[in-house]
């Protein structure tokens, strides 16, 4: 159906922007709300502009909030700009509280208390419970939809309670216990309730051997906990253990993607949640600081080069050989770079082990170094017939090595000691001391040796 529908949208949608067969665009609305919430979002993002908005306009107004929790920050923020207090409001009713939150952070903070006022006491009282939080806490990823039960009923007393209800909560996998003063216990898993016995008490048959989550807790921290103990829910509580909602396993999944998505645009300075799409005018400016800030780098290591023009210009084959000492030192520093970024980002790396780390980093760095000048030596030597040449290379490329080695791997470590993302500052800084130490080594070698 995605498919099919993605042809139709992609090849046929364009041509109804100068045609007015409402029969076409009728097949095409009913297609496209008869799809899932999420994959209504897919195509959304993966359509331009002009596409985007003939396709937001045929989005039933019962699913338009399930589609808008589906989408990027971004495309959020740019559809919710055009509604009102009242469309968003009525666009929210029966979604999960934490997926409401997420689309009132994207709004004015008029428009935002406006459509809380437009609800009822307690709705409101359990969105604002969740706004209270930032977002990349635990309490502002939980939802407030939970069963709760006491430790003094039995088994039977839990199943006709539950059979009270038309339906649980999805991502249901344990009631939480809790006592008079809601203080969480412990939780009922509901594959002990079905086969227990039913006289037993939720006393004997709870788990209270696993912790809830703080509610501040990040949840960068959240997710490895999930992905440590295979969890599909997790109670959150506040300081006084009070419980205050849940974290489910789809809201865990979303963190993680975020994360990785962060991580990888950010080595190329741009945001996680930028559009594909977005206008030309939009993309520009934001790729334009991240040149700028490398332009700048450029031209630190151009100035080190240009203090041994004299040399450069006496021995012509240097100027063939620096680029490579230069990528050498910036593809072993970027591979060490990468393996502790990847370690911060996943709770590996911890004051006891960075120094066995940095270690091994630096033998490696130094034993590539070894390897390879070898092999450039020699190299060098019969290209140019000169070993004063074969000799510098290989020295600067072992100088090199070793220097990224030992950048690549401290290097992350400062910058998340000092609360700034190494994933996204690692790069260019790595890139302008390789690029600066292999120009010096190697022309300040040239310099000696040539006299």
């Amino acid at each position: 159906m995605t498919s099919k529908l993605s042809h139709i949208a992609h090849d046929k949608l364009e041509s109804l922007l100068s045609s007015s067969d409402s029969a076409r665009i009728a097949d095409v609305s009913s297609m496209l709300n008869d799809m899932p919430p999420a994959d209504v979002a897919h195509l959304l993002e993966s359509s331009t502009p002009k596409l985007r908005s003939i396709l937001w306009q045929l989005v039933d107004t019962e699913i338009e909030g399930e589609v808008i929790g589906e989408l990027s920050e971004e495309l959020q923020a740019q559809f919710l700009s055009e509604m009102d207090a009242s469309e968003v409001a009525s666009m929210t009713e029966g979604m999960a509280d934490d997926d409401i939150a997420d689309i009132l952070q994207q709004l004015p903070g008029a428009v935002t208390r406006e459509v809380l006022e437009s609800m009822d006491q307690q709705d409101r009282a359990r969105i604002e419970r969740v706004l209270t939080y930032p977002e990349d806490t635990a309490g502002g990823l939980m939802t407030t939809d939970a069963i709760t039960i006491r430790a003094r009923v039995t088994m039977d007393v839990v199943l006709r309670y539950l059979r009270r209800h038309s339906e649980i909560p999805s991502m249901t996998d344990s009631l939480i216990v809790v006592n008079n003063n809601d203080q969480y216990i412990g939780l009922l898993p509901l594959r002990t309730l079905l086969v227990a016995d039913p006289s037993a008490s939720v006393r004997e048959m709870m788990v209270t051997d696993i912790d809830p989550i703080p509610a501040l807790m990040t949840d960068t921290e959240v997710a490895r906990l999930f992905e440590r103990n295979d969890w599909v829910s997790a109670p959150v509580v506040d300081e006084n253990r009070k419980l205050l909602g849940r974290i489910t396993i789809d809201d865990v999944v979303d963190v993680i993607r975020e994360d990785a998505d962060h991580s990888f645009m950010s080595m190329a300075g741009l945001d996680e949640e930028q559009d594909i799409f977005a206008p030309i005018f939009k993309t520009t400016p934001r790729r334009a600081v991240w040149l700028g800030i490398n332009l700048v780098t450029a031209f630190v290591a151009a100035g080190v080069i240009n203090l041994f023009q004299d040399t450069i210009e006496k021995v012509v084959a240097l100027a063939v050989l620096m680029p490579i000492v230069a990528s050498m030192g910036g593809i072993a520093g970027t591979q060490t770079l990468t393996v502790l970024v990847r370690g911060i980002a996943v709770g590996q790396i911890t004051p006891s082990n960075q120094s066995w780390l940095v270690n091994r980093e630096l033998a490696v760095g130094l034993l590539n170094g070894l390897l390879w000048a070898s092999v450039v030596g020699v190299a060098a030597s019969v290209w140019f017939n000169d070993w004063t040449l074969s000799v510098v290379f290989a020295i600067a490329i072992v100088i090199n090595l070793i220097t990224a080695a030992l950048v690549g791997a401290l290097l992350p470590l400062f910058l998340n000691r000092i609360d700034i993302d190494p994933a996204l500052a690692g790069g260019v800084i790595l890139t302008t001391v390789t690029d600066v130490v292999g120009f010096l080594s190697f022309l300040g070698l040239a310099t000696v040796l040539y006299g």
